[in-house]
């Protein structure tokens, strides 16, 4: 099985953005809601739905910025 480094999509109140991706960024993230899918056994997500879990995970994991805002706090 594949270690994602995300897992199961909540159903939360969706929230509208707008943003524009790379044609090559979108197929990425269409590949990989495939591939969570897969693995959580859950039906495949709408792909932009991952953007923000991904977000979150990069910002809690970076060290850098945990540093940088301790630092002005």
């Amino acid at each position: 099985m594949t270690k994602l480094k995300l897992g199961p999509i909540a159903d939360d109140k969706p929230v509208k953005i707008t943003i524009e991706l790379p044609a090559a960024l979108h197929r990425d993230l269409t590949a990989y809601a495939s591939v969570l899918a897969h693995e959580t056994g859950q039906p495949t997500a709408d792909p932009i739905k991952l953007i923000i879990p991904m977000l979150e995970r990069f910002i809690a994991t970076d060290r850098g910025f945990a540093k940088a805002r301790r630092s002005a706090g």
